[in-house]
């Protein structure tokens, strides 16, 4: 019998929903994983998890023949209850070592939490693997993750949706995994109408084999390239290119079994819509790929072709019956966009802005209007405290009027997905300056998921900037009020996202307005909310919430877990300059000078805990090397604090630096500690003095050099 077999296991379902497929595969790779090593078969050479919309695939291949041998450590009576006091065994050792198979002598001593026992080491030798693997298998299975399973056969089993066929092969051996009233065996299914099937599996390694062979394409990846170079193959047949998205292609991906690119047109006459209305009809709704012009800039959106592209899940046979069908659907749904679209500019937008009464924001904190009104307290007072006036003051406050004006558009009410983006169209066709539209799109920046390191990613103009600031500092602070922050996995209302947007915009545009500010401002705009919990226990609350989300940001951008904790430990509410601080204590880790700077600040901190907030007094400074420490430090301190409020914390380490030698000179050769109280008290105010220098940089002492 080989020593290394290949293990095939297939769990065959009616369709499942695309956007659950990626989540079970990964929960799929993961439970495998570790059932391999609960069971003792985890020296196997490659897992692999394959899938198509109708099943899931896990292969795992040079899997050991036969388990482990196992080890377990079986514990008896107390020490002083197994040994008598000449060490000798007593009834209860010889009890329990007959109870477990082993001589007395074999038994072991060894410390626990609760005392000293004695142990016995049983050795359980390992199984074939053919024989341990049905039932983990099983319940590998039924404990995927769904968000929404269904009950079927008996309603006993909760599943995404219905298992039809089960194939669990090693090798040959067909295993006796039972799920339900399905119980596996070697057959397999193929495309539900070309080529159904079942097909027998010979052996478990020709299962993604044979089911290419059947006109399937198991590995998702394969799948997915199969599919851009079909799109790719078609569009250039029309003159153009495939706009490839990625979220839809790998939607499109867990639809089919068998893709099959086809391309369809409409009328040329809507190509007068814009671009993003047309990609979301085709791209959204239609699942189609759009067809952009070989060579078009993309700018706010691609040059449009009349086609689209789509991929049917099956062969080429009656596409052009496929077609027809396809661009009758979208016809109509062009025209319904171009009726909408056409209704909504019977009035210029900021007419629709009294409407936003008729919606809610968020049950307790008001209407959409309401909100309104809150954002435009919000950016005025952004304006003031960042100093932005004039037209700038007045774009941005036009902006934040209009906000959410388009919510009240046929085309938004439609579309919900161009909130925002028909703001903006909407706004340059009623006259509005081009900031102000730009300001309604960019409000929504980042998106979900991105990092702000695209600038088609941020907001380019302040108006947009400061909305996208306030709109999710109100929200924020509101939702937190009332309780409703995330917890746990949930996040109803995309509270994290909304922090993360939050404070990437902050960084990236540079806007230093202290978080707490920020929030307070922004609850002062609800007034009284019914309901809301004690104001600072809040913002608490909320400024933790953020610091964990700023946290992990920097971890993402590959900061060290140090140099986060060391700047995170001082105020980092400002967020540019707590990142200008975490980039200069990293290049700091990389300079000559940073054994100078890390032993001024630790040397100086450790004492200067024990100061009070006396200043110094320089009379009372008696030894030569206090006083040079002093004097240095009113030479270097007003520079380093210069280069510090420049922003420029290079330079700041570099000044710091300098003390270097004083600060050894002070502690190595003056006693602190005096038995003078005024004395001691006055060194230890001059030790502070250095502390309080270095201390809001960053915590230095955190640093692990």
């Amino acid at each position: 019998m080989s020593d290394k077999k290949t293990l095939a296991f297939e769990v065959g379902v009616e369709e499942m929903p695309a956007r659950f497929v990626p989540g079970a595969m990964e929960a799929l790779a993961a439970g495998a994983e570790e059932m391999l090593k609960r069971l003792r078969l985890d020296r196997y050479d490659r897992l692999e998890v394959l899938s198509t919309p109708r099943r899931l695939i896990c292969m795992v291949y040079g899997l050991p023949a036969v388990q482990e041998e196992g080890e377990t450590w079986v514990r008896g009576p107390s020490r002083q209850a197994a040994f008598d006091a000449d060490g000798k065994p007593t009834q209860a050792a010889l009890g329990f070592a007959r109870s477990q198979g082993i001589e007395p002598e074999d038994l072991e001593v060894r410390d626990t939490d609760q005392g000293t026992y004695v142990f016995a080491r049983k050795v359980e030798a390992g199984r074939p693997a053919g024989e341990v693997l049905a039932e983990p298998l099983a319940e590998l299975v039924l404990g995927l993750p769904f968000p929404r399973p269904m009950r079927w056969g008996h309603g006993e089993i909760r599943f995404i949706r219905p298992i039809r066929w089960l194939v669990a092969l090693l090798d040959e051996e067909v295993l006796p995994v039972v799920i339900g009233n399905v119980t596996a065996g070697n057959q397999t299914r193929g495309h539900r109408t070309l080529n159904p099937g079942p097909h027998t599996v010979k052996t478990a390694a020709d299962l993604p084999g044979l089911l290419r062979d059947i006109g399937l394409e198991p590995d998702v990846e394969a799948r997915r390239q199969k599919i851009v170079e079909q799109a790719e193959k078609v569009a250039a047949s029309l003159g153009g290119k495939a706009v490839i998205y990625d979220d839809l292609l790998t939607e499109v991906t867990h639809l089919v079994e068998t893709p099959t690119a086809f391309y369809g047109s409409f009328d040329p006459a809507h190509l007068d819509l814009p671009a993003e209305l047309l990609i979301t009809v085709m791209k959204v709704h239609q699942r189609y790929f759009p067809v952009a012009k070989e060579g078009a800039e993309d700018g706010e959106a691609p040059e449009l072709l009349p086609h689209f592209i789509g991929v049917c899940n099956g062969d080429d046979r009656n596409l052009d019956t496929v077609r027809r069908g396809n661009e009758r659907v979208i016809a109509a749904r062009l025209a319904d966009a171009r009726f909408f679209y056409k209704q909504d500019q019977n009035r210029p937008l900021a007419d629709y802005v009294p409407e936003l009464a008729r919606i809610s924001f968020r049950e307790r904190l008001g209407t959409m209007l309401d909100k309104t009104h809150r954002l435009e307290r919000l950016v005025a007072e952004l304006c003031d405290y960042l100093g932005v006036e004039g037209a700038g003051k007045e774009r941005a406050l036009r902006a934040a009027t209009l906000t959410r004006a388009d919510l009240r558009t046929q085309v938004v009410y439609e579309f919900s997905e161009l909130e925002g983006v028909m703001g903006r169209h909407y706004a340059r066709l009623s006259g509005e300056p081009e900031e102000v539209a730009q300001a309604l799109y960019e409000q929504y920046l980042p998106p979900p998921g991105s990092r702000g390191d695209d600038p088609a990613d941020l907001p380019a103009t302040m108006a947009g900037t400061l909305l996208a600031v306030a709109d999710r500092a109100d929200t924020l602070a509101g939702s937190f009020a009332i309780g409703l922050e995330p917890t746990g996995s949930e996040d109803p209302f995309g509270l994290r996202r909304q922090a993360a947007g939050l404070l990437i915009v902050l960084a990236k545009r540079g806007i230093s307005v202290p978080l707490r500010e920020l929030f307070e401002k922004a609850l002062a705009g609800y007034g009284r909310i019914e309901g809301a919990g004690d104001p600072a226990a809040t913002m608490d609350r909320l400024l933790e919430f953020c610091r964990v989300r700023l946290e992990g940001q920097m971890r993402d951008a590959g900061l060290r877990p140090d140099v986060i904790d060391a700047v995170l430990a001082r105020d980092w509410t400002d967020i540019p300059d707590v990142w200008e601080r975490a980039r200069a204590v990293t290049r700091l880790l990389e300079t000559d000078h940073l054994d100078d700077v890390v032993t001024v600040y630790r040397r100086s901190h450790n004492l200067a805990r024990q100061a009070d907030d006396r200043p110094v007094d320089r009379s009372l400074l008696q030894e030569a090397a206090e006083v040079a420490l002093h004097d240095s430090l009113l030479t270097v301190g007003p520079e380093a604090e210069a280069a510090r409020a420049g922003g420029d914390y290079d330079q700041f380490f570099r000044t710091v630096a300098r003390l270097r030698e004083e600060v050894d000179a002070f502690l190595d050769g003056v006693l602190v500690m005096a038995p003078e109280a005024d004395v001691r008290a006055n060194r230890l105010a001059l030790l502070r003095s250095i502390e309080g220098l270095l201390g809001p940089v960053a915590d230095l002492s955190r640093l692990a050099v």
